[in-house]
């Protein structure tokens, strides 16, 4: 028993000194504990760089560095893990062995080349607060989207810059793309209308996130998202509905949301028995109400008439076209109501009251009408039995 457990000493120490595949275990576990105490002091690192870098940002008037440092906090946390890597490299002598050859160099090289563009990463979205001015002239959807676009394309350069580094020639693989693109396009041209459209309802700010809109014969309803495939709008029954960008290129759609007035058209029809004096007396005082009321915009800033229009089956009609100030909708229902009850008070004051369809049913004599008879000539048959004689005498 003894000689065993002597044997199986002398195989544990034989494989502790020689290793495997010449990497001796002796110097794997301090470069796995020096891995080890990166990852756990990382935090402490952190916290010491970050906290320097706020002082010397406190100096400074503007917000802009501090988004900085906000943004640069996850790369500054992954420094630690780069040099623990690097250490435990060394340390194990992975970096001598001919089977890792320029593999643990190639390795650490693109662990910083990651980490220099994930800071670029994290520095793009800072840049939303340096072109807030922007989105004045373009809208806060055209800015994310160039914000993405910038963000995609450092993703681009860092992945190409590593795969350069491992000797993968990234030129064959951008043009293997490009015939593959050309293919796509070729059998998704809906697609990329769409994708075309979207940027254009994002550049031109035809509307926005929470405006009302009306996409003729399609929807309307409140935008809730803008894609750059499709838009996403709400109807008032809460339904959601996808419409693909194409579509806003071929129907007309109306912006409520962007409305300076909202409009009233009406048309009043009052009985034909209603006199001229009353109509003018009609007209002007529905005119006098809107004329000096703060709740309708007043003819020097929009349409104002009040005008009899026409004459109709069964009514005289008064036009009556005027906007409110207002645009909510729930404002201007309570507008247009006081309006309707001040109306309806003018013409019931006049004397006169409103028409309704009507059918009036003329009556001739009394008495029954009876069918004029039918009386044929006396002399009918007559005419015929000589008619038929003088032909067969003549034969």
């Amino acid at each position: 028993m003894e000689e065993l457990v002597s044997n199986f000493w002398d195989i544990l120490k034989d494989v502790w000194g020689s290793g495997y595949m010449g990497i001796e275990f002796s110097a794997v576990i301090p470069s796995v504990g020096v891995l080890l105490l990166a990852l756990t002091f990382r935090g402490v690192f952190t916290r010491f760089v970050v906290n320097r870098l706020v002082g010397m940002t406190r100096r400074t008037k503007n917000s802009f560095d501090d988004h900085i440092i906000d943004a640069l906090e996850g790369p500054i946390r992954f420094v630690p893990v780069v040099i623990g890597v690097y250490a435990a490299i060394e340390l194990s002598g992975l970096a001598d062995q001919r089977l890792f050859d320029g593999a643990t160099d190639n390795l650490v090289r693109s662990l910083i080349v990651f980490n220099l563009f994930w800071g670029l990463f994290c520095l793009v979205s800072p840049l939303k607060f340096l072109m807030g001015r922007l989105a004045q002239i373009f809208s806060a959807e055209m800015v994310d989207f160039t914000i993405k676009v910038l963000k995609g394309a450092v993703i681009c350069l860092g992945a190409a810059t590593i795969l350069e580094l491992w000797g993968i020639e990234v030129g064959p693989i951008i043009a293997g793309f490009g015939l593959v693109g050309v293919a796509v396009a070729l059998g998704a041209q809906d697609l990329f209308k769409n994708l075309i459209s979207g940027f254009l309802i994002l550049a031109e700010k035809r509307f926005s996130v929470g405006d009302w809109v009306l996409v003729d014969g399609i929807v309307e309803g409140t935008v809730e998202k803008i894609g750059f495939r499709s838009t996403m709008i709400r109807r008032f029954d809460k339904a959601p509905t996808i419409v693909p960008n194409a579509v806003f290129a071929d129907k007309a759609v109306t912006n409520f949301s962007e409305m300076t007035y909202r409009r009233i058209y009406w048309k009043i029809g009052v009985e034909y028995a209603t006199s001229i004096q009353q109509l003018q007396l009609i007209t002007d005082q529905i005119r006098d109400y809107l004329i000096g009321n703060e709740d309708f915009a007043q003819p020097d800033e929009a349409t104002l008439f009040v005008v009899t229009d026409s004459f109709n089956a069964s009514s005289i009609d008064i036009m009556i076209y005027c906007f409110t100030k207002t645009t909510n909708w729930g404002e201007w229902l309570a507008i247009k109501q006081d309006f309707a009850y001040q109306i309806k008070h003018i013409v019931e004051g006049a004397g006169t009251g409103f028409a309704f369809p009507s059918l009036t049913v003329y009556r001739g004599a009394a008495g029954p009408e009876k069918p004029e008879p039918f009386i044929p000539p006396s002399d009918h048959k007559t005419e015929v039995h000589h008619s038929v004689g003088d032909e067969q005498g003549n034969e």
